[in-house]
């Protein structure tokens, strides 16, 4: 059965069964937080499926409307309406169980922390092999202006001595909180848009349906698959990046886990 640990802010997972001759996925098993992604999906604003994906990615004229809507002067707004209503709509779901940037998926990954340089010769106890200050911004001795300088690029020379910039800063996103970690993970439990009872069927055109073993064995009747070593099962992960490919696809192709998971892209059409 796919695992998910959305509360702990990591991708949901799911179990696709693959015919490797043919190079499609027959039908995917899935939990319940993945089925409510899918399902979450229908409570998309058609302004708000252009934002996430860009305008264009969209097929058909929808993104050349979103684009006008950007470049419409203030002007020619009526009094009282906005166009971030339409650029940036509230989105609204039941099958929604958090806050997250799409759909109760986990959002993207923070960048990475970025490093700045300071001058190394910004306390003068330095020079005399000894740190009496214990960092630089406490320093009594200081005979000069060094401190005033930061710098994000390694071995730049410092406008006060014209020596090199090499002592290093480090500048952290803040953390979260164990309380907000703890608040996440309770508001998971009983939420959502489909019960937690039984592993659902996903298939490759997003039809869903609750899984058992005889339903499984008529699929792979219905797929006439005569060869069974041909198939190939393949646990995937999705996370912000699959979900916006998943959103993606589903506007475009009809073999949308096909198309995400195993590289056969849709063409796109003007």
């Amino acid at each position: 059965m796919a695992t998910t640990t959305t509360a702990n802010n990591t991708a949901l997972s799911m179990k696709l069964l693959v015919d490797t001759k043919a190079q499609r996925v027959l039908f995917a098993e899935a939990s319940k937080d993945v089925v409510d992604f899918l399902f979450s999906l229908l409570s998309l604003p058609v302004g708000t499926a252009v934002k996430l994906l860009g305008t264009d990615s969209m097929v058909g004229c929808v993104g050349r409307l979103y684009a006008s809507v950007e470049k419409l002067d203030g002007t020619y707004v009526q009094l009282g309406a906005t166009k971030d209503a339409l650029l940036h709509p509230t989105v609204f779901s039941a099958a929604v169980s958090n806050k997250s940037s799409l759909l109760g998926l986990p959002p993207p990954p923070l960048p990475q922390p970025k490093n700045f340089y300071i001058c190394f010769k910004q306390c003068s106890c330095y020079d005399s092999g000894y740190n009496c200050c214990q960092g630089y911004s406490r320093c009594r001795n200081s005979e000069s202006n060094c401190r005033a300088y930061i710098t994000n690029a390694y071995g730049t020379s410092c406008p006060a001595c014209k020596n090199h910039m090499t002592t290093k800063l480090t500048l952290e996103p803040p953390a979260e909180s164990e309380g907000q970690v703890a608040q996440a993970a309770s508001g998971v439990a009983g939420k959502g848009f489909v019960q937690g009872i039984v592993t659902y069927t996903v298939m490759d055109d997003l039809a869903v349906t609750p899984m058992s073993s005889i339903s499984s064995i008529t699929l792979l009747n219905t797929f006439a698959v005569k060869d069974l070593g041909a198939l190939q099962e393949k646990t995937v992960r999705i996370g912000y990046k699959e979900g916006l490919e998943i959103l993606k696809a589903s506007l475009q192709s009809k073999t949308v886990l096909t198309d995400v998971f195993l590289g056969k892209k849709p063409t796109s059409k003007a």
